[in-house]
């Protein structure tokens, strides 16, 4: 279960880390944009983290009040989440 749990972790963070670097350069290029649902959804899932370090390592959503108080409470509850399922 654990190796799973690691797995998915590091799959999952990744994954919500690539999506939001890719909105970023769709909006820069001026292109169709993800949706801030898929990148709410892919944070609740376990990917706040990635999310997280996306936003700020790419400056991308930081304006956006929604994401400054959203992804860290998705961060705080998937650490939550992790560390239930870990034990």
């Amino acid at each position: 279960m654990r190796t799973a749990l690691i797995v998915w972790f590091i799959f999952i963070n990744a994954v919500a880390y690539l999506v939001m670097s890719e909105d970023k350069r769709r909006a820069r290029l001026g292109r169709d944009r993800i949706s801030e649902r898929t990148l709410f959804l892919l944070a609740a899932v376990g990917g706040a983290l990635g999310a997280w370090i996306a936003m700020y390592r790419k400056r991308h959503k930081t304006r956006h009040l929604s994401f400054k108080l959203g992804i860290p409470l998705l961060l705080f509850l998937n650490a939550v989440l992790y560390g239930y399922f870990w034990s």
